[in-house]
């Protein structure tokens, strides 16, 4: 492999929906009897590319299909591409949390993965007891995991709760000591998802310092998924964009980040509809329904002004539900960050919620658009976040649908006077 530290050869994942494996005995014995026979796996026929936004007719689905890159020693792999494209998938074959349906992986040294806040932590053991497990798990000594210890815990910045049961800590203070046992503990290839989505400015910017450092001082590899291009561009040397499960462009990142930001199939309004059993969720919340619409016309406009209605299934009894929709351009510029209490009293039930915003006319200039959405226990606590889960354009009726026709990132309705001073 020489200089390369990953290598991917067609690489595909298929899952059945709804279901563990195949989900039924005969379709594993069938299965079975085939791989005895030295027969393809009869399940690899059929399945359909994995849009999560329309109702398929097959109970297969793809979520990567036939994925092929390498990524050289001490590079930093940009993974870019929308909700559902298959960028966690691939990072969970690429960590050997799952195995693929088809391909190989080749990989040289040990792998730290970061995929979501609190992986790999025991949460009824202390931040400083998972930090010599993720140590022991990466197979270093303890006496290397001692030598690192403090360094961990003065990045992470957690010094007063490192011996506190990580089940106390907060999503943020877990995914910096994450990253930070992730980061020092010297894997020669590091992979994270989506760190940047959860810790503060002061982290982000530790964050990328330290994917710096260890890439360019230490040679050693990162592939980094991220929704944030600005992180991407500064920090990524190469792209990979991922749609539906296919690779759709490998090259530099630059070229990677225009091509996804010019390449996108965006409707002038959205709608998702899923069913509880296969929504997008946690064991906290569900959602089921979630739509941007116009206030007037059929198309979302500058002047037409939008609303937006999310429907969702809650498993909280007896909490201050609440929830916040973050609002951000393509260049993950945040246009507005704001949200609404559910239930005040403590009287959050068990079922289906609905709520309405509305933004009005004039406001917003052209453009495409996504909603972060963050659902809270008293306006503290996290209880599930999905990043840019929709995606639309706001449409400049004066120029067609030329959403970059004027700069800037609001087109308010002025009223002007105008007039003529004599000179005298």
């Amino acid at each position: 492999m020489s200089n390369i530290a990953i290598k991917v050869e067609n690489l595909s994942k298929q899952y059945r929906l709804g279901e563990v494996g195949t989900g039924t005995v005969s379709h594993d014995l069938n299965r079975w009897w085939h791989r005895v026979r030295g027969k393809e796996d009869p399940y690899l026929k059929i399945g359909e590319t994995n849009d999560r936004t329309k109702k398929g007719d097959s109970e297969y689905v793809w979520a990567l299909q036939d994925i092929n890159f390498e990524v050289q020693q001490g590079e930093i792999l940009g993974i870019i591409g929308k909700n559902g494209a298959g960028k966690s998938t691939l990072l969970k074959i690429l960590s050997k949390v799952t195995a693929p349906t088809t391909g190989a992986i080749k990989a040289k040294g040990r792998i730290a993965s970061l995929l979501e806040v609190g992986t790999g932590f025991h949460p009824e053991l202390s931040g400083r007891e998972n930090i010599y497990l993720n140590g022991t798990i990466l197979g270093m000594t303890k006496a290397e995991v001692k030598n690192k210890l403090d360094e961990i815990v003065d990045f992470a910045g957690v010094e007063r709760y490192v011996d506190t049961p990580v089940k106390r800590y907060s999503s943020g203070m877990m995914v910096r000591l994450g990253f930070a046992v992730a980061a020092h503990l010297e894997p020669e290839i590091l992979i994270v998802d989506e760190v940047l989505a959860v810790g503060d400015a002061e982290f982000q910017k530790k964050a990328i310092g330290k994917m710096q450092e260890v890439s360019q001082g230490q040679g050693r590899t990162v592939l980094f998924v991220s929704h944030n291009m600005a992180a991407v561009k500064s920090l990524c040397k190469k792209g990979l964009v991922l749609e539906k499960g296919n690779s759709e462009f490998l090259g530099d990142q630059l070229s990677a980040i225009s091509y996804y930001q010019t390449a996108q199939d965006v409707e002038s309004k959205f709608e998702y509809v899923g069913g509880l059993d296969n929504a997008p969720g946690n064991e906290n919340i569900r959602l089921l329904k979630f739509d941007v619409k116009p206030l007037i016309g059929e198309l979302i406009s500058i002047s037409s002004g939008f609303e937006f209605e999310i429907k969702f299934f809650n498993a909280r009894e007896g909490i201050n539900l609440d929830i916040t929709f973050e609002l951000e351009t393509i260049d993950n510029i945040v246009i507005f960050h704001h949200g609404t209490i559910i239930s005040g009293k403590k009287d959050s039930e068990k079922g289906t919620y609905v709520v309405r915003g509305i933004m009005p006319s004039n406001l917003l200039n052209a453009g495409i658009y996504s909603f972060n959405l963050i659902f809270g226990e008293n306006q503290r606590y996290e209880l599930y976040k999905i990043r840019s889960f929709t995606q639309f354009e706001i449409l400049n009726e004066m120029a067609g649908s030329n959403s970059s026709a004027l700069p800037g990132l609001i087109r308010p309705h002025i009223t002007y006077n105008s007039y003529f001073l004599q000179e005298v």
